[in-house]
Formats: structure tokens, sequence, C-alpha cells
């Protein structure tokens, strides 16, 4: 039922967006956090669970339970695409994340936080690679990066 809704909510959205250009593709979670995607090569696919938006930044995974709202804007304003660390996209960073570091490190196809992924004292390199896998694990140890 979920899904269904899910997919009439998309199909009014891109209707009532095309009478405007929108720069943002923003989600309001039941947390009340905002995750804010640029809307540059978006394509936004659901699952049971999980809304996984890929843009030109990476990719950003949300549970379908933890969507309040979606809606476009041409604000930024609200959280970024994602928390350095949380790679998962659950609002928490810990095991998980590093696990679907590693995989994605390793070349795995998952879906990930591409932004989020880079976690690494040169945060925002743009490169992904051990050396985030190594910070990840230094800050769910210690709480600090």
């Amino acid at each position: 039922m979920k899904k269904t809704i899910i997919t009439m909510l998309i199909a009014l959205v891109a209707m009532v967006a095309g009478a405007e250009t929108y720069n943002y593709l923003k989600f309001t979670k039941t947390n009340g956090s905002t995750v804010t995607c640029s809307v540059e090569g978006l394509k936004v696919t659901y699952d049971d669970s999980n809304i996984t938006v890929t843009n030109a930044e990476g990719t950003t995974t949300i549970a379908l339970a933890e969507v309040k709202d979606m809606y476009f804007s041409n604000e930024a304003g609200g959280s970024t695409t994602s928390t350095r660390g949380d790679v998962n996209n659950d609002g928490h960073i810990d095991i998980d994340d590093v696990t679907l570091l590693i995989d994605v490190v390793l070349g795995k196809d998952v879906a990930y936080n591409a932004q989020a992924a880079d976690c690494d004292p040169e945060a925002g390199n743009g490169s992904i690679d051990i050396n985030d896998v190594t910070s990840l694990i230094n800050f769910v140890l210690s709480g600090a990066w």
C-alpha cells in the first residue's frame, strides 16, 4: 500500500514540478531532519523499503518508513545531503556504515551516500578509498573525527 502511495506521490510531484524548474528534491524525515538532493542528473527509484536517489553528487538511500514528506524546492536550506560517515543514511554512524563502506571500496554494486562515504581527513576530496574506511572505523571506536 505504501509503495502505491509513494508511486502516486512521485507522479503528482513530477506533474507539479513540470510547471517550474527546481534545483533540489527534499525529503523530510519522521525524526524532523531534512535530506536535500540536487536535481542535477536526478534519478529516483524505490523498492518495498527504500527510496534511492542518484544524482551528480552520488547515491542516497532513505528508508520509506522514515519519509514524512517529499517535495521540490529552489532553496538548499535544511541539512545537506549527508552527514559525514553516515554512509547508509540511517541517521546513525556505526558498524553498519563501516561494513557498507568496505563493500564500496571493494567495488560491490551497493546503494550508498557517496558524499558521506568520503570521510577521511581530506573529506570532500572526491576519492573513496581505504583511508575513508580507516577514518570511519576510528570514528566509530572513538566518537571523534
